[in-house]
């Protein structure tokens, strides 16, 4: 059975300004320089640089040039439960253009302009599921949503 290492409170604060802040691909991705980072967080440099080595060597990071991706490990850490969800949205026609704009700023994997009785299919990572759901919900045009959640992956 793997061992819990013990983690300081400012580098679990890392992990969660990272999740905050990432932007899901396939991974939860920060794409800020490290200058960047311990400015915001009120750190040098060199703090930061220490506490990415070990997060790094524990697992719960990968890091590269420009950006920074949280493991499995680490949303495990933080309670964030990884997964696909897929929301399909009816939109009022007059309104589907400004409908497409705003939904393209949000932070999601993808959206699928399609046929059919539904409009959109946005792809999007479960973590975010409420955040998501609301912002969506709220634009003028938007008729309906129903959410489909992926269980497993044939």
């Amino acid at each position: 059975m793997e061992e819990k290492a013990t983690l300081t409170p400012r580098q679990i604060k890392l992990l969660r300004k990272f999740h905050e802040e990432g932007k899901t691909i396939e991974v939860h991705t920060v794409e800020k320089t490290q200058d960047e980072l311990a400015d915001e967080l009120g750190i040098t440099r060199q703090a930061l640089s220490n506490h990415l080595k070990v997060l790094k060597e524990l697992g719960y990071i990968r890091t590269g040039r420009g950006f920074i991706d949280l493991t499995d490990r680490a949303l495990d850490l933080l309670g964030e439960k990884k997964g696909d969800v897929f929301v399909f949205v009816r939109i009022e026609p007059t309104k589907r253009r400004q409908v497409y704009e705003a939904i393209k700023r949000l932070k999601i994997k993808k959206i699928y302009r399609v046929t059919g009785d539904i409009d959109l299919i946005v792809e999007a990572d479960k973590t975010r599921l409420d955040e998501i759901l609301e912002e969506i919900s709220s634009l003028d045009g938007v008729k309906e949503t129903i959410t489909h959640i992926v269980l497993e992956v044939l």
